[in-house]
């Protein structure tokens, strides 16, 4: 049994284990020559962090183990998530978050008209063909929770933490764990003001937060290290809702050379759908963030799960 003041000394430095060491070492150091997206710098930094999750999820199993009671046994691999796997968890968690994504799945697949590549699998493609793929939806997703949802929340359920403070605190850390990236941003945008890098940084410390929070809640009350892990990658892949601004086609061009009369219906009918698909869009993300919500227990609802709600 520890307490949470080592509980959250042990988050914190893990964190610090986990980012620290991309500022160690010239080639993963970013710089205004060398942006985070080499290729070279993403290789690199996929090594280190598989270096510093392994040295965190081992000292949580210590330590979980040495809190077992019962010898040798699978209790602290359950509470890292790792067993069981949690298909079933993983397909219910990716359909309440996909609820929640209504509207941008609509405008993604419909409007965009990016259904026809998720048929055919192209995705993945992108995903191994591209550094940058692997690091955003694969390397990213389990490397980050591996460290903040495995090895970090085990150790607050090890403290008898209240799920409140669980679900709260734990992310906060997570999301400074990502305001690195403001001294990434200020070393490869050396002319950006610094109040813009200010904002941006902190638009991304407000929704990892979120993210986190939301990751963790699932991470309890599903016990599946896969479901948090597939939400993340699905997050990354569809990124912030829109929640302003217009929703149009812009594979719909209006060409040169053709009648006045024909450019004049063109446009016509283009603001039309615009309108259309501008409707259609908000009307299911506020309808989907209610379904999410109705949803939200049903659907992270198992037997596995770590705590009582």
């Amino acid at each position: 049994m520890i307490d949470a003041v080592t509980a959250l000394f042990l988050l914190i430095l893990y964190t610090f284990i986990y980012v620290v060491p991309f500022y160690a070492f010239s080639n993963t150091r970013p710089s205004q020559f060398r942006p985070r997206d080499a290729p070279s710098m993403i290789r690199a930094r996929i090594r280190l962090v598989t270096v510093s999750c392994t040295i965190c999820s081992i000292s949580t199993l210590v330590l979980l183990a040495k809190a077992d009671n019962d010898g040798i046994s699978l209790v602290p691999l359950t509470k890292m998530g790792y067993i069981p796997v949690g298909i079933a968890e993983t397909l219910k968690s990716l359909a309440l978050t996909s609820i929640l994504y209504a509207g941008p799945i609509f405008e993604k697949g419909f409007v965009l008209d990016e259904w026809k590549d998720w048929v055919r699998l192209r995705g993945f493609q992108t995903v191994l063909g591209s550094w940058i793929g692997w690091r955003n939806y694969v390397v990213g997703p389990v490397t980050e929770e591996v460290l903040f949802r495995s090895a970090s929340v085990p150790l607050l359920l090890l403290c008898n933490m209240s799920v409140s403070k669980m679900i709260l605190l734990g992310p906060i850390i997570f999301g400074l764990a990502h305001f690195h990236h403001f001294y990434e941003f200020r070393v490869t945008h050396p002319d950006t003001p610094v109040i813009v890098a200010l904002l941006r940084s902190a638009l991304q410390l407000s929704y990892t937060s979120l993210f986190g929070a939301y990751a963790t809640f699932i991470y309890l009350r599903t016990g599946s290290l896969l479901s948090v892990i597939a939400v993340h990658a699905f997050c990354n892949w569809m990124g912030l809702p829109r929640i302003w601004g217009t929703v149009r086609d812009d594979q719909t061009g209006i060409h040169e050379g053709v009648g006045e009369i024909k450019r004049g219906h063109a446009f016509g009918r283009r603001k039309i759908s615009t309108f259309l698909y501008t409707m259609a869009y908000y009307v299911l993300l506020v309808a989907g963030a209610y379904g999410w919500g109705k949803y939200l227990w049903k659907l992270t609802s198992s037997p596995n799960k770590l705590i009582e709600f």
